[in-house]
């Protein structure tokens, strides 16, 4: 058996070892044995412990090699001094899966790091799995198995899975989640993942039949890219959500001290999320309703909303959430408002969101939530119900349940109230409709439905290459130019680079003095651009060391002398190795695009609006290289530097097609080249449709 044919031995074993088995009550170790002996696991379980004895009927072996052969699944809650010798035994002894439960490694410090590393050794020479250490354990509710310490009564079976850095957070989502009327098919506590991580895990959770959504907490991934390729794949089949915590400085010191790991950039968890179809929720009860929402609601056809409610205000705040979470209120066909008039009060609003009054009843709520599932143009329904005055909330959703669960499209129940809908609440559960307490989250968990059918079409895409590109001439460029001490190529051979993979670049020439200056503007022709030459200016404008428009000659001389001076004056100990000149490109608008190379992900393109002042404007997106089809989409959809290329007011239309070009090759290049560390064109200036996009600045950074 292969490591990799181990990996199921963790949620389907026909043995269980328990190293650690406690006589006494309070201890984790008592804890673990009864959950493993007690809650229905099919398989043989034996306990282990010097003192021997028994435990829950069953004998307690004083060490593993006292164990029958065959054991396949070891859970291991020792100290963690004693933790390298049980694995040594256990691997002996043939053991193929150990979750190591016990603390004390590399969270605690260097003396940890040094422990997880010798557990790791002995994991490899007798090819065994760990999951773990400073976990606690896995969980399988249908088969069942439960290797945790978790308090009873533990969660309810159900079709949600979860996988955690932190079992902290497992234990407290097991208890409100049993509250809260929903339960779990797997959970996976996976610690400090010395061996076994979440990329490993997903696969085989994805495969359970029981679990049709998998939910993780994630402080970091192990393996950025292939973290990637594994839940892209994952995802085409059953939805995938996350709640990657350390986005902000502060948490991310806090995810270092509590597992060791680092956490990657923000930005950077976004655009992986986006391309391996991971929703990414921004608290722990939004994943859930979310969760519950893709797993028992059928996916929509589009993104048209209506609402039906009893009550104005909850309808006017639906309205708004519908809107804020990227959905539109559909309009309704005549023929539905005229079904509605026939069954409403005349007072009542037809229009979307339908509010049927507050005396709306039972039948009026079927009727009207059939009439509007009826509709072609309604791709969704969000139906609030806040406390009837002349009827039982339970009535209501009694009324509307045959139309719910017969219906193909979502519809997801806001039970605005407290103990006066605690029965609908109850009922809605017992029969897997979705329900929330407040419209916003109704219309959010809606969002990820859309969400999900926009993926599910762009899904298994493959990024765009161009042919006509020149990889052996950037070869060529590397070889024969040196960067200088900031990492930064010259500008020239930087231009060399671009053009090689056919990224329009501005006519540039270095003038070293002024002849040479008066020389080259001679061959381009004025209006002309100035700008500094210096390997150590990345921002030329901070140090004035740009001019623009020069007219003529005279102008030339005068600009050329002022960048000097400007030099001397603002950077004097800065290399200057003259000015380069360029035509001016007049006209169009100007967007910046970049690439940044990220620990995890690997180059991650950049598109926002350009100029001096994009650290200002935020008006930024960034996606993987290389790029496909709708990651040039969004790049350019998500951003008003992307919308504007349209055209506004008295703007004209940009060359759309043009920038697209740019934003793959410039992609393609830095997934090619991941030595590219920096790469950014600022601005790229987008000339009227079919005049194309010039990049009349640039800069290349080269890693160490």
């Amino acid at each position: 058996m292969t490591a990799d044919e181990s990996l199921p031995l963790f949620f389907a074993p026909k043995s269980v070892a328990l190293v650690g088995a406690s006589l006494q009550p309070e201890k984790l170790g008592y804890r673990l044995a009864h959950n493993l002996a007690q809650r229905g696991y099919p398989g043989e379980v034996y306990f282990v412990n010097p003192k021997g004895g028994e435990l829950f009927g069953r004998n307690v072996y004083p060490d593993v090699a006292s164990l029958p052969a065959g054991i396949e699944l070891a859970v291991v809650l020792v100290p963690a001094q004693h933790v390298p010798q049980v694995l040594e035994e256990c691997g002996e002894s043939g053991v193929r899966a150990a979750i190591v439960c016990s603390g004390g490694f590399r969270e605690v410090g260097e003396e940890g790091v040094e422990r997880e590393k010798g557990l790791l050794r002995i994991a490899k020479k007798h090819n065994m799995r760990l999951l773990g250490p400073n976990c606690i354990g896995v969980l399988d509710t249908h088969l069942p198995l439960d290797t945790t310490f978790l308090p009873l009564p533990g969660p309810l079976a159900g079709d949600l899975a979860f996988l955690s850095h932190s079992g902290a957070i497992c234990a407290a989502l097991v208890d409100w989640a049993r509250q809260e009327g929903f339960g779990f098919s797997r959970l996976v506590s996976l610690g400090n993942q010395l061996d076994v991580n979440e990329t490993d895990i997903l696969p085989l959770v994805a495969e359970d039949p029981a679990t049709k959504v998998i939910s993780m907490y994630l402080e970091t991934v192990s393996d950025g890219r292939c973290f990637v390729e594994t839940a892209s794949k994952v995802s085409q089949r059953k939805p995938l959500i996350a709640l990657k915590v350390g986005r902000f400085e502060s948490g991310r010191r806090a995810a270092a001290s509590h597992t060791g790991a680092l956490a990657g950039e923000q930005v950077a968890y976004q655009a992986a999320f986006r391309r391996a179809g991971v929703e990414q929720a921004s608290t722990i009860e939004e994943m859930f309703d979310w969760a519950r929402a893709l797993a028992q609601c059928p996916i929509p056809r589009g993104s048209e909303v209506a609402v039906l409610t009893n009550a104005g205000g909850p309808g006017v705040t639906a309205a708004d959430a519908v809107e804020y979470h990227g959905l539109q209120l559909a309009a309704l066909h005549e023929s539905t408002q005229s079904k509605l008039r026939a069954l409403l009060p005349p007072v009542a609003s037809v229009e979307n969101p339908v509010d049927m009054l507050a005396t709306a009843s039972p039948e009026q709520y079927r009727d009207g939530l059939a009439a509007l599932l009826a509709d072609d143009g309604v791709h969704g329904v969000i139906v609030i119900l806040p406390p009837p005055p002349a009827y039982a909330a339970l009535q209501v959703v009694e009324a509307m349940l045959p139309g719910i669960e017969a219906s193909d499209k979502p519809v997801v129940v806001a039970l605005m109230g407290g103990d006066l809908v605690s029965e609908a609440r109850h009922k809605l559960r017992q029969a897997g409709v979705p329900d929330y307490r407040f419209p916003e989250a109704a219309a959010s968990a809606l969002a990820v439905l859309a969400r999900r059918t926009e993926y599910l079409a762009r899904s298994g895409e493959e990024p765009l290459r161009a042919t006509d590109v020149d990889a052996e001439a950037v070869e060529r460029v590397l070889a024969a130019n040196a960067p200088g001490a900031t990492g930064f190529l010259s500008q020239d051979a930087a231009e060399q680079i671009l053009r090689a993979y056919g990224i329009p670049v501005a006519a540039t020439r270095l003038a070293r003095d002024l002849p040479e200056a008066r020389s080259h503007a001679a061959e381009l022709g004025y209006p002309l651009a100035l700008k500094l030459a210096s390997p150590e200016l990345s921002h030329k404008s901070d140090v004035g060391g740009v001019l623009l428009d020069l007219p003529d000659a005279p102008a030339l001389e005068k600009g050329y002398e002022q960048l000097m001076a400007n030099a001397h004056r603002f950077a004097p100990d800065a290399e200057v190795l003259g000015v380069y000149l360029q035509p001016m490109i007049a006209g169009g608008q100007e967007v910046i695009v970049g690439v940044s190379q990220d620990a995890q992900f690997g180059p991650l393109v950049m598109f926002g609006s350009g100029g001096v002042e994009v650290e200002g404007f935020g008006d930024v997106a960034f996606a993987l290289a290389p790029l496909t089809e709708s990651d040039v989409d969004y790049l350019l959809e998500s951003t008003w530097a992307g919308r504007r290329l349209a055209g506004f007011r008295n703007l004209p239309p940009a060359d759309r097609d043009a920038v697209c070009q740019v934003l793959l090759r410039i992609a393609q290049l830095a997934a090619d080249f991941p030595k590219f560390t920096e790469l950014e064109l600022n601005p790229l200036r987008v000339l009227s449709e079919g005049d194309g996009a010039w990049a009349v600045d640039w800069r290349l950074r080269l890693s160490p």
